[in-house]
């Protein structure tokens, strides 16, 4: 399952996002890559001491988390502090598979990937997004302030930028429902509920359909 997320962030949060990330120190993104992931990895990531980490969450994280397909699509049980990654001409991240569990201090299960966009399709070539889905492969290149989110279980690449500058903030779900089928079924279940709530509150239907819902959220879940 892949959604897109519209306009997580605002013109003026990306530009603020802009001028803290343009005086920033980058390190080497292998730093934080796993073993396998290492191998294919070549970019640049903010480092977890870096002093403009609190002030860039403060933007992001607010944001991503009122969106309104975010809580839909993710049910989330923990969520990740992001990654702030740059790619230069030349740089790129070969296709991987996400590590299942991240941070040994504070371990999660890395269910789901989010990847904010936060510069423009047009400020760099190349670059794209490529997850494999049963359906082929998805290729994912989104306006500044949007995301996508997708299983962190599908393998998965960033191509090669060509010229200019690709930033991205990158975070992890570990989500009450482990299995992406299951959230998938959630996610459309729980739309048609909004919709029914929202327009024909007292109808039969509606109740069916939230029973459902509740149920199989309830059925599903692991705290």
């Amino acid at each position: 399952m892949l959604i897109e997320l519209p306009e997580v962030l605002k013109p003026d949060q990306l530009r603020l996002l802009a001028e803290l990330l343009a005086g920033a120190e980058f390190q080497d993104g292998r730093l934080s890559a796993g073993a396998s992931a290492r191998r294919v990895k070549a970019n640049q990531e903010l480092p977890a001491d870096s002093n403009r980490l609190e002030r860039l969450n403060q933007v992001l994280m607010p944001s991503l988390l009122a969106h309104p397909l975010y809580g839909l699509a993710a049910l989330p049980l923990r969520v990740a502090a992001p990654y702030y990654v740059r790619y230069e001409a030349g740089m790129r991240y070969g296709a991987h598979i996400d590590d299942p569990v991240m941070n040994p201090q504070a371990p999660y299960r890395s269910d789901i990937a989010i990847t904010v966009f936060l510069n423009e399709p047009s400020d760099y070539q190349g670059g794209e997004l490529v997850i494999e889905t049963h359906f082929g492969e998805r290729s994912v290149k989104l306006p500044a302030g949007n995301a996508i989110l997708y299983p962190a279980s599908s393998v998965h690449r960033v191509n090669e930028v060509t010229a200019g500058r690709r930033l991205a903030a990158i975070t992890w779900v570990q989500s009450l429902v482990r299995h992406p089928d299951q959230r998938a079924i959630l996610f459309d279940l729980a739309r048609a509920r909004q919709r029914l709530l929202a327009e024909q509150p007292d109808e039969e239907t509606t109740r069916q359909v939230d029973h459902a819902y509740v149920n199989l959220v309830r059925r599903w879940a692991e705290t």
